[in-house]
C-alpha cells in the first residue's frame, strides 16, 4: 500500500469507526440515578420517563435511588462515572442549582460536570396559608406581615429545597421579615400548616391540590410564570403585583460532562419523544406537573440561569444548610 493511500484509508476508518458507535449506542442497558428516596418527585418523574425511554432506545433504563445531601451524593456519582451514556441522572433544581451552592463541602459543579440531556417536567408551586390566617389574598398577606414582622412563620421540606427557596424570594421581593422553619419532609410541613401549628407555605401543587379542594388550606397565588392548568382559578404572583417572584419545581435527565455528542442527541430524541405523548402527558398532569422538552443545548442554559438566579438569593438571604 502506498503511503499516498493511506492518510486517506485512515480517514474512512475513523469515519466508518464513528458512524457504527453512533448507531450501535446503545448496546447494553442504561442506569438512571435518583438523588431521593422512592416516592418523591425527583423518583416518580424518572419512573414516569423511563419505560417510554427503554422503549425507544431498545435497552432497559433503570432506575436506582441513592437518597442524601439533597441529591448530591447521586450527583457526584454520575459525575465521576464514565461519560459513555450509560450513566444518567434525572436531577432538579434542588440538585443541580441549589445544594451545590449551599453545600460547601461537595465540590459539584453542574455547568463542568454534566452534559444537560433534556429538561423533563415541570411543577408548579403555591402559596398556600391555614384557613384561620386573617389574609384572602397576597396583598392581604403580605399587609399582615408589614404589620406584624418576625411574626409569621414560613414551612418547607428542608433547608434549600424549592418551596424553601421559593419562600425566601418571597421574603426578598415583598420586603417583608418572615422565619423559615424547616421540616424533615414536605409531607409533615403540609401536616401542621393544615393543623394550624404554621400558617403558610410554598408547597407544590400536587401535594396539596386534595387540601385545597377540601378547604383545608386557602390557596393565594401560584408562582409560577402563568396560570396551572390543574388550577386555573389560582392566580399568579405577578397578576397581584408580585413580580420576579417566579418559581417552578423542574426536573430534567443529565449525564456526566465528556459524554459523546451523538449519544446525548440520542437519548434527548428518545426523551422527547416519550413527552410528547399523550399518556406520558397525563400521568404528569395527574401530578400538577407539565411535559417539557427542548434540546441540550437549552437546558445546559436553563441549569446556568437557575445557578445564578438561586445563588443570589442563598447570598442575599444569608441561607446556611446544616453540612
Amino acid at each position: 500500500m502506498s503511503r499516498r493511500k493511506t492518510p486517506l484509508l485512515c480517514v474512512f476508518l475513523a469515519l466508518a469507526l464513528a458512524t457504527a458507535a453512533r448507531a450501535e449506542f446503545p448496546e447494553r442497558p442504561l442506569k438512571m440515578l435518583v438523588g431521593f428516596s422512592a416516592g418523591g418527585g425527583t423518583d416518580v418523574a424518572a419512573r414516569i420517563v423511563a419505560p417510554g425511554l427503554s422503549e425507544a432506545l431498545g435497552q432497559a433504563v433503570v432506575v436506582e435511588n441513592r437518597p442524601g445531601a439533597s441529591g448530591l451524593i447521586a450527583a457526584e456519582a454520575v459525575a465521576r462515572a464514565t461519560p459513555d451514556g450509560y450513566t444518567l441522572m434525572m436531577g432538579s433544581q434542588t440538585t443541580l442549582a441549589v445544594a451545590p451552592v449551599l453545600y460547601r463541602k461537595f465540590t459539584l459543579d453542574a455547568p463542568r460536570d454534566f452534559a444537560g440531556v433534556a429538561l423533563t417536567s415541570t411543577s408548579p408551586l403555591v402559596l398556600v396559608v391555614n384557613p384561620n390566617v386573617p389574609a384572602h389574598s397576597l396583598a392581604e398577606l403580605i399587609a399582615l406581615a408589614k404589620k406584624q414582622p418576625g411574626k409569621l412563620n414560613f414551612a418547607s421540606g428542608g433547608v434549600g429545597t424549592t418551596p424553601h427557596m421559593a419562600g425566601e424570594l418571597f421574603r426578598l421581593t415583598a420586603g417583608i421579615d418572615v422565619v423559615h422553619v424547616a421540616y424533615r419532609g414536605e409531607a409533615p410541613a403540609i401536616n401542621d400548616l393544615v393543623g394550624g401549628q404554621i400558617p403558610m407555605m410554598f408547597a407544590n401543587l400536587s401535594a396539596v391540590i386534595g387540601q385545597i379542594s377540601a378547604g383545608a388550606l386557602r390557596p393565594l397565588a401560584v408562582a409560577s410564570p402563568k396560570r396551572s392548568a390543574t388550577a386555573p382559578d389560582i392566580p399568579t404572583l405577578a397578576e397581584q403585583g408580585l413580580n420576579g417572584c417566579e418559581v417552578e419545581t423542574w426536573f430534567g435527565v443529565v449525564a456526566p460532562a465528556g459524554t459523546p455528542r451523538p449519544a446525548v442527541e440520542k437519548l434527548n430524541a428518545g426523551l422527547r419523544r416519550v413527552l410528547a405523548l399523550d399518556d406520558t402527558q397525563k400521568r404528569l398532569a395527574g401530578l400538577g406537573m407539565t411535559a417539557a422538552g427542548g434540546s441540550p443545548a437549552a437546558f445546559d442554559t436553563m441549569i446556568k440561569a437557575e445557578i445564578a438566579k438561586w445563588g443570589k438569593v442563598i447570598r442575599d438571604a444569608d441561607i446556611k444548610a446544616t453540612e
